[in-house]
Formats: structure tokens, C-alpha cells, sequence
């Protein structure tokens, strides 16, 4: 994997089609963490836990598994009702064990037309355990996409890692694989093209840890009006510099659905559509969509 340092004075204005100054990515990770897995070593389920201190992987921890459960028996569905109701599409990351134990949610998204995306095999385990191993990574990635093909119904376009942990190597499998897409790098506010060692390019797409609900409630412990500033700041300042700049800019809103969807943070993530709708150079878009668009038209941005 290699990608170009580009600052972003350096580049020429990103244009948008129809106009559009900021394309905007609500992105709900469908994630299935497996309850136990064979191995005492302290267990990361992907995320900050409901209640304190840390269980060896050997040993079921109620709290946390169900946390994240109510995401996917509850939380989901109340965060569907509020996209449908705003007529807004969600990007949704799936991991392969998702599809397989909870195929219920995912056959959900597809039919309401939203994206899905690959995700890992399973969010407990991490690309980085095999950060040596390019043959068992690929594997894993295989596996991946094979389960999604199956459940989606097509091949995959792009890939999320569980927790961003991705190797060294990760962008030349998914290339050699025939992706188009990476999403786990979070250094920039516009797509850029990765080269890989099969010749074949990657857009990258990228996630953010920053805007996230994870990071805004858990770990910074805002009320749901605290979260929805933080949404509507960044909105607010891209959009900005892409109209000041004539440059566009897209921002992403990393959503959780055992945690946005409670029902006293749910109102966070309403606020901000209906603020964010007002504006009609504002692009609701998917992943695919702005790679698909980038890949075509990414030298009259950066040569």
C-alpha cells in the first residue's frame, strides 16, 4: 500500500456533482461480537464496555455481550425508523458472523436499499492478529466476502476493518481481491487514490473515530445534545470551507446501534438530519457512490 502526501493546499478544487459543497455519510455498523472464544487473554469486543474491568475471552461477560445485543434486537430498528422517516440513506458495515447469526437486520438494510459493506469476519478478532501473516489474512478476508456475497446477494465493493485494524497489507489483498474501496484510513476530509502492489487502485474513504458515537458518549459522556453539537460543528465548518474554498468536502458519522440507539441518545442523530436537510448543496451519499464518482474523476483533483 502506498499513497501520495498531498497537503490539501496543494490540491486542486474537488468539484462535487450537481454542485454539491459536502457529501455526507451516516455510517451504522451491524456488528456481531461472539460470546466466548478460546483464548484466557483479556477480550476486546470492539469497544469501550458497559460496565468495568476486563474478562479473558474464555469467560461469557453477560453485561457486555447483551449491551451490544440491544443493538441488534432494539437499537437497529429504532435507527431504520428514523432514516425512513427523514428519507435519508444509511452506509452500513456488516461483519460476516452479522449476516450469519443476525441475517434478519441485514436482509432489513438490503431491502430498504442501503448500502452494505464488508466488515471483517467477526468483530472480536482483528486483521492485525495475522499483521505477519499475509496468506491467513487473506483468508479471513476471503471468508469475509464470500459470507457477504451469499447474504447480500453480490459482490462486495469495499471493505471496513473491525476497529480499524487493519496491516501493512490489508489495501493490496482487498485490490488483488477486486475491491474498489478502503475505508479504515482516517486522515482526510476528501477520497484519495492508494496504489497496491497488483497495480490495481483503491479510493480511500474515510471512517472517523472522532465523530462517532462511541467517542462523543462514551468516552466524552455528552447528553444527547452535546453529541448532536458535535455532529452539526463539524457539518457546519466543512461546509464552510468547501463554499469559502469552492474545494467540496464529505464528513462521516460513525453510528453504533447499542449505543445511538437508546432511546434517550436517538434524538442526536434526528437533530442533525433535519438541521443538515436544510441545505440543498448538502450530497446524503454512499461509499460506493463516491468512489464510483472519485475513481473516474480523481486527476482533475490530484494528478
Amino acid at each position: 500500500m502506498h499513497y501520495d502526501f498531498v497537503p490539501l493546499p496543494d490540491r486542486k478544487p474537488l468539484i462535487w456533482p450537481n454542485g454539491k459543497k459536502l457529501a455526507v455519510i451516516l455510517t451504522t455498523n451491524l456488528e456481531y461480537w461472539d460470546q466466548e472464544r478460546d483464548d484466557p487473554a483479556p477480550y476486546y469486543p470492539g469497544g469501550p464496555g458497559i460496565v468495568g474491568g476486563t474478562l479473558g475471552g474464555d469467560v461469557y461477560d453477560n453485561p457486555n455481550w447483551t449491551w451490544r445485543e440491544y443493538g441488534q434486537r432494539v437499537g437497529v430498528w429504532r435507527m431504520f425508523d428514523v432514516f425512513a422517516a427523514e428519507g435519508v440513506p444509511t452506509s452500513c458495515t456488516m461483519n460476516a458472523k452479522m449476516g450469519l447469526e443476525r441475517r434478519a437486520v441485514v436482509d432489513a438494510a438490503v431491502a430498504r436499499g442501503y448500502e452494505v459493506i464488508p466488515h471483517n469476519y467477526v468483530q472480536s478478532d482483528l486483521l492485525t492478529d495475522f499483521a505477519k501473516d499475509k496468506e491467513k489474512e487473506r483468508a479471513v478476508i476471503r471468508e469475509t466476502l464470500k459470507v457477504y456475497r451469499d447474504v447480500v446477494g453480490k459482490p462486495a465493493k469495499g471493505w471496513l476493518s473491525s476497529s480499524l485494524r487493519s496491516t501493512l497489507n490489508t489495501a493490496d489483498i482487498l485490490a488483488e481481491e477486486g475491491l474498489t474501496f478502503f475505508t479504515d484510513l482516517l486522515n482526510d476530509d476528501q477520497p484519495y487514490m492508494i496504489q497496491t502492489e497488483s497495480g490495481r487502485p483503491l479510493v480511500s474513504i474515510s471512517y472517523t473515530s472522532e465523530v462517532n458515537d462511541f467517542t462523543v458518549f462514551m468516552r466524552q459522556g455528552m447528553d444527547v445534545d452535546g453529541a448532536a453539537r458535535v455532529f452539526q460543528e463539524q457539518f457546519d465548518w466543512l461546509r464552510q470551507e468547501a463554499t469559502e474554498t469552492g474545494s467540496g468536502r464529505f464528513m462521516n458519522i460513525g453510528l453504533h446501534p447499542h449505543v445511538i440507539g437508546q432511546p434517550f441518545r436517538i434524538r442526536a442523530i434526528r437533530d442533525f438530519i433535519r438541521y443538515a436537510k436544510q441545505f440543498d448543496d448538502i450530497w446524503f451519499a454512499t461509499r460506493e457512490e463516491l468512489a464510483d464518482w472519485y475513481a473516474e474523476n480523481h486527476a482533475s483533483h490530484i494528478g
